[in-house]
């Protein structure tokens, strides 16, 4: 980390610190206005519940390994301003910003024209960003930069339709797996979706190695991670050849081959009665403009969990509450980030990929 990164990290945590409920925070050059800054966001957890303070304290601390994940990727938020107990709602664009906050302008399908979408560059605005009640923060699979494997796609995102189709934010550079446990706790209300509870979470765990030893044997190293709710996300890091339609294709073979060899414990099915004790493996999020909770993201989780990148030996031994927004910055400066080399994990999936369908369609 650069030593002024260092020195703005130490500087925003002794403002915070500061016992007031507003401040105009001082970010290197920038400014930052905060206010309520004692509202409980997550209440419960503690007398005073998970503040204001403590989500701009969290995101201070972890923005050394939060930002190169959100690094040229566009993201929206989803935004709890009365806390995870209120009303949420998700915002992709913003009318105001300051001017530290930037945007790429990307064609949008519906409106016949590029809508700005935001990026987040710099601590400045994970601060002004938490400053909203931005709790969670979901990224794209897609990004602008053309580091490593990126140049030779278009810069084009605005123009038209085609233009972006051919662009960079239409190569994304991971096949995605989202696996989720339809295993009732039994405490859940009608037609609500499972809560975390430890059978569920083991089944999870369970089919999240069973992705690995199929990712490696096509040649790819999965990266893993906790939702920070009831699931893991599997990333497969691929060079930037495939549009999200073909990364799309790649996956659900994976999930037809995996549920093939496990009938009774992974499905595919969209219909959410018909996934009742078994691991929904979604394939469907490898789509241009869908996201999942970036690495180190917080969530509404009433334990206040985050998203948690993970090494495989640790996940063995992992539940979703060990990793918190208390709990993930000692982590973290213990042993670093494992997500660190992700985007230098690319390999081409092709001739793997094709194998397996062959095989699947036997």
């Amino acid at each position: 980390m650069a030593h002024s990164a260092q020195a703005d990290i130490r500087d925003v945590l002794a403002q915070l610190a500061v016992p007031s409920n507003g401040m105009l925070l001082a970010v290197g050059r920038h400014v930052v206005p905060l206010s309520n800054l004692d509202k409980p966001l997550w209440p419960g957890r503690r007398r005073a519940g998970i503040t204001k303070r403590d989500l701009l304290r969290y995101v201070t601390r972890v923005s050394p390994w939060l930002l190169p994940h959100l690094e040229a990727r566009p993201v929206f938020v989803t935004r709890f301003p009365d806390g995870i107990a209120g009303g949420a709602f998700y915002q992709k664009v913003w009318e105001e910003r300051p001017r530290f906050v930037k945007t790429v302008a990307i064609w949008s399908r519906e409106r016949g024209a590029p809508r700005d979408y935001l990026t987040v560059a710099n601590l400045a605005t994970l601060l002004w960003l938490a400053q909203q009640a931005a709790l969670e923060l979901h990224v794209w699979f897609s990004r602008t930069s053309p580091r490593p494997d990126g140049r030779r796609l278009g810069t084009d995102y605005a123009d038209s339709e085609a233009a972006l189709d051919a662009s960079r934010l239409n190569y994304p550079d991971f096949i995605v797996v989202d696996l989720d446990s339809y295993h009732y706790a039994g405490t859940e209300r009608g037609g609500a979706e499972p809560e975390l509870n430890p059978v569920g979470f083991a089944r999870v765990r369970e089919i999240a190695f069973e992705v690995r030893r199929v990712a490696e044997a096509l040649g790819l190293t999965p990266f893993v991670k906790t939702s920070g709710r009831t699931g893991l996300h599997c990333y497969l890091p691929i060079v930037r050849r495939y549009t999200f339609a073909e990364v799309r294709g790649m996956a659900e073979v994976i999930g037809q081959f995996l549920m093939a060899l496990r009938p009774d414990d992974i499905t595919l099915e969209w219909s959410v009665r018909a996934r009742t004790g078994r691991v929904f493996f979604d394939f469907n999020q490898n789509v241009r403009g869908k996201s999942l909770a970036a690495a180190y993201s917080p969530r509404r989780h009433p334990y206040a969990t985050v998203s948690m990148p993970l090494t495989w030996s640790e996940l063995a031994h992992a539940y979703p509450t060990d990793y918190t927004l208390d709990t993930a910055p000692e982590l973290l400066a213990e042993r670093g980030d494992p997500w660190a080399g992700i985007l230098h994990a690319k390999e081409d999936p092709a001739a793997a990929y094709d194998a397996l369908a062959a095989v699947e369609a036997e």
